[in-house]
């Protein structure tokens, strides 16, 4: 496939290691360089956005720590969500510049891309206005957060493939109380693994480039 951006599978990787290479990937777009598409498998993480409210962590920090769960505050957007192994996190680092200088498009953009992966194994993802994110039924399957720096987005969107889901009971996830996650080996009832799914968000991504680049 030809595609309009590279793509770096990074395997698996601590958060903070990744966000420091995301932040050099930026700089190298803000200078002219390809749009790049980040994949990643992150080690057990909860990461805190810029509308994090404490209430929303229900257990001590360091009872994370002691679970093997790492808490780092980020500058994305968003509140609380849980990454870990068997979790697809994707971070475009793209340039709005070369498509559209609309950052809530930019996350209906992002939305769609996932909307897309789930229809390609028969299972319904949707809108949940006014949260940021797609859902099955009433269940989160994936989290969206963003960052923009001069017009170009980094961090991005975190979708449950085959990980374990429990951790997600020690936080109120996204801030949103009264609802719970889902996972897309959970909804189609097998083994749905991260290197299965890759391809597929790739080649959304690609789609979604196509249609909306200048």
């Amino acid at each position: 496939m030809n595609l309009p951006f590279d793509v770096l599978d990074l395997g698996r990787m601590a958060f903070g290691p990744c966000y420091e290479l995301q932040l050099r990937h930026v700089e190298e777009v803000l200078a002219g360089g390809r749009d790049r598409l980040l994949l990643v498998e992150h080690e057990p993480v909860l990461t805190l956005g810029a509308n994090f409210h404490e209430s929303n962590l229900l257990l001590p920090r360091d009872e994370y720590a002691a679970r093997g769960i790492e808490v780092v505050p980020t500058d994305r957007g968003g509140d609380v969500t849980y990454h870990g192994p068997g979790q697809l996190v994707a971070y475009p680092v793209f340039s709005l510049e070369r498509r559209r200088r609309d950052l809530h498009r930019w996350l209906r953009d992002l939305e769609e891309v996932v909307i897309q992966t789930l229809a390609g194994y028969g299972v319904a993802g949707r809108r949940f206005p006014p949260h940021t994110g797609v859902w099955v039924e009433n269940l989160k399957m994936c989290a969206i957060g963003i960052k923009v720096r001069r017009w170009v987005s980094f961090h991005g969107l975190a979708l449950n493939c085959d990980n374990e889901l429990s951790p997600f009971d020690l936080i109120v996830p996204c801030g949103i109380e009264g609802y719970g996650v889902t996972s897309l080996s959970q909804r189609v009832g097998r083994r749905v693994s991260v290197d299965e799914v890759k391809p597929r968000l790739i080649e959304a991504f690609a789609s979604l480039t196509n249609q909306t680049q200048t």
